[in-house]
């Protein structure tokens, strides 16, 4: 990795991960891709909560852990925290993997369905398959964005999906190095890109067709080594029309930064 130009698009554990490339010898990029916005209103919360006694939920999907932490603030803030909790305990608790899974433990909330690696929603849906959904509750934790593949899994078994938006994600308020990252790109001052959510790859391409450069960055890109960090993210690429030049397995930082060191040196 000595010397070698990498572009990491990661926005919350962005600088973290910059510094763990600049340990390793490589020189950082860091171009942030991604916002995230709250969209968590305490009145919907509320609501979603006396609801439950009436219509109670057969099963709770939790899909992030900063997503699951935000909900169980803003049900502290609501003093609704206890009486949430005794619902769940009547449900299935499905997580997604082990983020969402270890701030479920820390409020004390007993997990029954784990998603196994890499933890997309296939895994998802393979972790509930056996349950009878047919005219179930279903409470899915939003992720940033709607996850439309789950909810019409869910849809086409007969259940009523209940989303709970805790955040949304948006291109960051300054583009400008998004920008910059597409120029260097296209000139071939980078060795290797970094994508840890599909996300990235549409605002990436957003910034681009808004500069009219969309296809030299496809062309860019395909001359880049682009590492992934799982099939999500892998998936977007392709629709993108992106060569994957390296997917992590297990889908963690530190698996990937591993394979991408190996593929560079």
């Amino acid at each position: 990795m000595r010397q070698k130009h990498i572009a990491i698009l990661e926005s919350r554990l962005g600088a973290q991960l910059a510094e763990l490339v600049a340990q390793r010898g490589g020189v950082p990029f860091h171009a942030p891709a991604l916002a995230e916005q709250p969209d968590l209103d305490p009145a919907h919360i509320a609501a979603l909560v006396r609801s439950l006694e009436a219509e109670p939920a057969t099963l709770a999907v939790f899909q992030t852990g900063v997503g699951t932490r935000a909900l169980f603030s803003a049900l502290d803030s609501l003093c609704l925290t206890e009486e949430f909790s005794s619902f769940l305990r009547a449900m299935t608790v499905a997580v997604r993997g082990p983020k969402p899974a270890g701030a479920l433990r820390a409020r004390g909330v007993r997990i029954d369905r784990s998603a196994a690696e890499p933890f997309t929603t296939r895994e998802v849906l393979a972790a509930i398959d056996d349950l009878a959904l047919q005219g179930a509750r279903v409470l899915v934790q939003r992720h940033g964005a709607v996850n439309v593949e789950l909810d019409r899994a869910l849809e086409a078994r007969g259940a009523t999906v209940v989303e709970i938006p805790i955040y949304r994600w948006s291109l960051p308020q300054d583009t400008g190095r998004l920008a910059q990252l597409i120029e260097r790109l296209e000139r071939g001052e980078m060795h290797a890109v970094v994508l840890t959510n599909a996300e990235q790859v549409r605002n990436l391409f957003t910034v681009a067709e808004q500069l009219g450069r969309a296809e030299p960055l496809r062309a860019a890109l395909n001359r880049t080594l682009v590492a992934s960090i799982g099939p999500v993210a892998s998936a977007a690429l392709q629709r993108a029309g992106v060569a994957v030049g390296l997917e992590s397995s297990p889908p963690k930082l530190g698996a990937l930064l591993s394979r991408l060191e190996e593929a560079l040196s």
